[in-house]
């Protein structure tokens, strides 16, 4: 009887998203297991797309003819059972399909490529020879599409369908010496062959101590010298698999020794060790202050783990957080630590998983996507700076990776370290609910105090001397840092040169053609840019609509402040941290070692310098403007400035020079900006709580967000008003429907959209009526809509 292979389709529709019968061939009985790739032709065409293996089975209940699987994409399963199932779960919690949700936890490279391709058909004409010009198949894409339609049409030519696998693997040629007398080579050669003589020197060399080197590792001899020796007999020169590894330098490094603990690091890191010991999936809070020393109880803990025989897992929320990141635990635990981030190449990616998969690597150092890494027998989780946004994915899975953690933590049967200096409320609130248990360090390991926060209220700032986008508090206290060759960090939240351009005659604002926002101003690239569509287009010198030349520009961004910095402190040496200036790979960490080198004096950035940097020599940090994000119509805006400015003070005053902190502000009494101002943790989460409870708004009440978008305003319109009318008649009375109404920005590349949002403590119909609603509209999307579900969205906008 003919063995069945159950496959999800990459064909991501909601009618696809489902295990599919397809007979396993003779040939490969045995050999296909769930989590191999597969190729397999799908629909009535001659269609061809690849698969995931999710099971295999003796009978089928589908009671026609099965198609046979093509072809096997991988000798061994690219996902584990655990994985296939974490990749279950996932679609289910995130309204997302199967495929979707395999392709996000497999490396890019293992993403397969349909490749249509045309051969002589059944009926060959002269034109459909003369297109071939006497090859057996050409790629559609280099051919007239007209042509080739009409061909295939006439039988005249045939269309076949072939697998293009990313997934190529780095190789390295290797020197291996024969097994031959090279003395008495060497007698055989002319008396000047003295290169000659050398390389068979070498290779007696290599042989006598089992060496088989690297061709690209070895200097005294060229490689067309060792391929005329390989012609020879004197060697082979054999190609051998390599890792592209993105931190090589970092492994073959000293490792340093654990330090000594503070009473306080101790406790906490023995009551985590404990948990790991026990396998116990506990969940722990570790709320320490900017400095408290973290980091070491998360490599303490990671030992531990080790030690035991197991693995370990810490996440990091951003790019620019990972580079001293992974010098810290690649500086303990070396090459055993593989790292996984955006910023790496596809092919490093590639290489960092495999190495996982094949259990070379112990501990997995990474930002979001990290936390489906394919590490086994995993003893503790940690999450740094767990109250990060970034670790909430935008786009299909909406997933947020402390839930995967914490769902992976409770299969593997290990404790999870979420760790920070301002917990989000939700995991706060969870600790004050036994729910996690919370640990404090509330003191900075060198016993010294938190830095002075001093607030400048920028509604008098010009009065008493400021300059531009600068307060003369903040202006002396830059110039006294130069003055004692000590360093300052300068955040403003927003990136460019100005927020947006302006006619001051009739006040007209450029525009993006596609979004509802105004372009923001570069001055580096000279044009206005729009920062969520990319759009772009040089400065206009008169106004599009009324043709006066009264063009300025308004707002403040880091390029701006940049320029405002040379002419203030012209001796300043400054290095800007922003989206425009790491765009490259390795931007961060250039620019990071650079400062730590002492190569500037200020360092300047948007909210990716706020957070996981460690600088002796920083004694001052500035906020230039703190209500870039109070202004926001979210009910996470005090949150997260609360959250940003601590953060960011916590990065003065770290190792023996004392610290400063100067905050300029236009609200200088708002309660989010005063507590920040007393490192106030406890005092900010009460009042906020407080907020939450009277707008009924998480961590009280569960959220999601329904979204609707198509190119007409109306049609989604129609759309969301329709399903709020479906949603609601399945809602009980206690949920609270917010909308529908347009979102923030209502037009984003050419689509409308309109958004709804639901607040819940317990709705039994929900997930059912909502993946109703999904499969519904599904139908409709090649009539242009899209519909998105968010739960627990971290914004409304």
């Amino acid at each position: 009887m003919t063995a069945v292979a159950k496959v999800v389709v990459d064909v991501p529709t909601m009618q696809t998203d489902r295990p599919f019968d397809y007979a396993i061939p003779a040939t490969l009985e045995g050999a296909i297991q769930p989590g191999m790739r597969v190729w397999v032709g799908f629909g009535r065409g001659q269609r061809q797309v690849a698969g995931m293996v999710v099971g295999v089975e003796s009978t089928s209940a589908f009671a026609g003819d099965l198609k046979p699987i093509l072809a096997v994409l991988d000798y061994a399963p690219v996902l584990s059972q655990a994985g296939l199932a974490l990749s279950k779960w996932l679609a289910d919690t995130t309204f997302a399909f199967w495929i979707t949700c395999i392709q996000t936890m497999l490396p890019t490279m293992l993403k397969v490529d349909t490749v249509k391709t045309v051969t002589l058909g059944t009926h060959p004409t002269q034109e459909a020879q003369a297109l071939l010009a006497g090859a057996s198949s050409v790629p559609v894409a280099d051919l007239p599409e007209a042509a080739v339609a009409r061909l295939v049409q006439q039988n005249a030519l045939s269309l076949r369908y072939e697998a293009k696998d990313r997934a190529k693997v780095k190789t390295a040629d290797y020197v291996v010496p024969a097994d031959l007398d090279f003395a008495a080579e060497a007698a055989k050669l002319r008396a000047n062959a003295a290169k000659q003589r050398e390389l068979l020197t070498l290779l007696a060399h290599w042989r006598e101590n089992g060496e088989e080197p690297a061709v690209a590792s070895i200097q005294a001899v060229t490689r067309p010298q060792l391929v005329a020796a390989a012609k020879r007999g004197w060697l082979t020169l054999e190609a051998r698999e390599v890792y592209r590894a993105p931190y090589e330098l970092l492994d073959h490094q000293a490792h340093t020794k654990p330090l000594a603990l503070t009473p306080e690091q101790a406790q906490v890191t023995s009551t985590i060790t404990a948990a790991v010991t026990a396998q116990q999936a506990s969940t722990f809070l570790l709320e320490g202050v900017t400095g408290s020393g973290k980091t070491e109880v998360y490599l303490q803990v990671m030992a531990a783990a080790l030690a035991a025989g197991r693995t370990a897992m810490m996440l990091v929320p951003e790019i620019a957080l990972t580079p001293q990141m992974v010098r810290r635990v690649k500086g303990r635990f070396g090459a055993a630590v593989a790292v996984m981030h955006s910023g790496l190449s596809d092919g490093e990616k590639f290489d960092e998983w495999r190495r996982i998969q094949r259990g070379e690597a112990q501990v997995v150092v990474g930002a979001r996507s990290a936390a489906f890494a394919p590490l086994q027998n995993i003893g503790v989780f940690i999450i740094d700076e767990e109250h990060e946004s970034s670790y909430k994915q935008d786009d299909a899975p909406r997933y947020h990776a402390r839930d995967v953690i914490l769902h992976r933590a409770a299969e593997a049967h290990a404790p999870v370290v979420l760790g920070s200096a301002t917990p989000s409320l939700e995991s706060r609130a969870r600790a004050a609910k036994n729910v996690y248990q919370r640990l404090v360090l509330p003191h900075r390991i060198n016993q010294h105090p938190l830095p002075p926060v001093h607030i400048v209220d920028m509604r008098q700032a010009y009065q008493q001397g400021g300059q531009g986008d600068f307060s003369k508090p903040l202006l002396d206290a830059l110039q006294l840092r130069l003055e004692r060759h000590e360093q300052s960090v300068l955040m403003l939240n927003r990136r460019g040169y100005s927020s947006f351009v302006m006619c001051r005659e009739c006040g007209f604002v450029v525009q993006c053609p596609n979004c509802d926002i105004s372009l923001t101003l570069h001055m580096d690239s000279h044009s206005l840019r729009c920062h969520y569509c990319g759009h772009e287009e040089p400065i206009p010198t008169r106004c599009p609509s009324c043709g006066s030349k009264k063009i300025r520009y308004y707002g403040t961004g880091t390029q701006k402040v940049e320029q405002a910095l040379h002419e203030l402190l012209p001796t300043a040496r400054v290095l800007r941290m922003d989206v425009d200036t790491t765009r490259r790979k390795g931007g961060h960490e250039r620019i990071l070692n650079a400062f730590g080198a002492g190569q500037a004096d200020i360092l300047l950035g948007t909210q990716m310098i706020a957070k996981g940097l460690d600088f002796p020599n920083v004694t001052l940090v500035g906020v230039i403007n703190a209500d870039n994000g109070l202004s926001m119509p979210d009910f996470r805006a005090a949150e997260r400035t609360f959250q940003l400015l601590t953060q960011v003070a916590g990065r003065a005053g770290r190792a023996n020079k004392a610290g400063e902190v100067v905050i300029q502000t236009f609200n200088p009494d708002h309660y989010a900006i005063q507590f920040a101002q007393n490192h106030d943790y406890e005092g900010f989460f009460a009042q906020e709580m407080a907020i939450r409870h009277r707008g009924d708004y998480p961590p009280y009440y569960y959220t999601i967000k329904l979204t609707v978008s198509h190119p007409d305003e109306s049609q989604a319109a129609k759309a969301i008003y329709s399903m709020s009318r479906e949603l609601t008649a399945a809602l009980s009375p206690a949920a609270i429907v917010l909308g529908p109404s347009p979102s923030a920005i209502a037009r984003l590349k050419n689509r409308y959209f309109y958004q709804l949002v639901v607040k819940y403590k317990r709705e039994p119909k929900l997930d059912e009526t909502l993946t109703r609603l999904l499969d519904e509209t599904q139908k409709s999307t090649r009539d242009g809509f899209f519909v998105a579900i968010d739960r627990e969205p971290q914004s409304f906008l």
